[in-house]
């Protein structure tokens, strides 16, 4: 085995001949080289197989792994990890684009700030063609030195897309791998928090496509969940609802926090769960109980 890349890249995929393609160039054509792409086919249907062993043929970086059966989403994002050899990594979505100085600059950040856990860059949207059709301005305070205001931060406020920086693989790793419940992956990017600081390199450098093909664009919250894993798509809103909550008292729990941050992270989520409890009613209807049983 050649030796272990500095940087992998995790892409994990199911039906995604449309954008695919042109996901993978951007990752290829970047001027940071030193990187391995882990392709992870969630057992596709369409041309994904084809469109990926054409790529792994013509450039060595890649790793091609095919899924026997649909595992979900949610598992399938954490096989590319496991398979990372890296220093650091970086999940990259199948219908997304890259800047050529995406990889480099967020690596550099890294190298120059040992004590945080995560580079991304400033995000745009583009749309099904590509196109770029606007920016984000990212407000949030994620490069507080302070672990409970970049928590509380990630918690009431919108925006950012940082589940696809580049993380120090050590820190993933030590912390719970990615679930399949509501906002999962927003759960996954307020863990990683808990543990250090993020850089916002200032350059639209990652864009995020629109189009009605987004897992997020799937309807009700158990469809969307059905993605993540199938059998998600028969358990209520509820107890959906209630796992995030629960993977949140579990991520504050197990953080290197002092007993002071501890609780002012935990007193943070029980004023945002108060002021939602009006809006979500209906929605979290029985979510105490589900809550009740969860694993400490």
């Amino acid at each position: 085995m050649t030796a272990a890349p500095r940087l992998s890249v995790g892409l994990p995929v199911y039906n995604g001949e449309n954008y695919l393609a042109k996901a993978l160039d951007a990752l290829l054509s970047q001027t940071y080289t030193d990187f391995e792409l882990i392709i992870s086919d969630n057992a596709s249907t369409d041309g994904t197989p084809e469109i990926c062993r054409k790529y792994a043929a013509a450039d060595s970086r890649i790793r091609y792994l095919r899924q026997e059966v649909n595992i979900g989403a949610g598992p399938n994002h954490n096989v590319v990890v496991q398979y990372a050899r890296g220093e650091y990594f970086k999940w990259a979505a199948h219908d997304d684009l890259y800047g050529a100085d995406l990889l480099r600059r967020c690596v550099e950040a890294l190298d120059e700030m040992p004590d945080i856990v995560l580079a991304h860059a400033y995000m745009g949207t583009a749309g099904e063609h590509g196109e770029v059709i606007g920016t984000y301005d990212y407000t949030l305070a994620t490069d507080s030195p302070y672990a409970p205001e970049r928590f509380r931060s990630l918690l009431l406020t919108e925006g950012g897309d940082d589940f696809y920086g580049v993380i120090r693989t050590s820190e993933l790793r030590r912390i719970a791998p990615h679930a399949s419940y509501h906002n999962a992956g927003r759960k996954l990017v307020m863990e990683l928090s808990l543990h250090g600081p993020f850089h916002q390199v200032p350059e639209v450098l990652y864009f995020r496509r629109e189009h009605p093909g987004r897992i997020e664009n799937s309807g009700s919250v158990p469809s969307v969940c059905a993605k993540l894993e199938p059998r998600r798509g028969t358990q209520s809103t509820a107890r959906l609802y209630a796992e995030f909550l629960a993977g949140l008292v579990r991520a504050i729990y197990r953080a290197p926090l002092s007993v002071a941050d501890r609780l002012t992270c935990y007193r943070h989520l029980t004023q945002w769960l108060a002021r939602r409890a009006g809006v979500r009613r209906a929605d979290v209807a029985g979510a105490p109980a589900v809550l009740q049983n969860q694993e400490s």
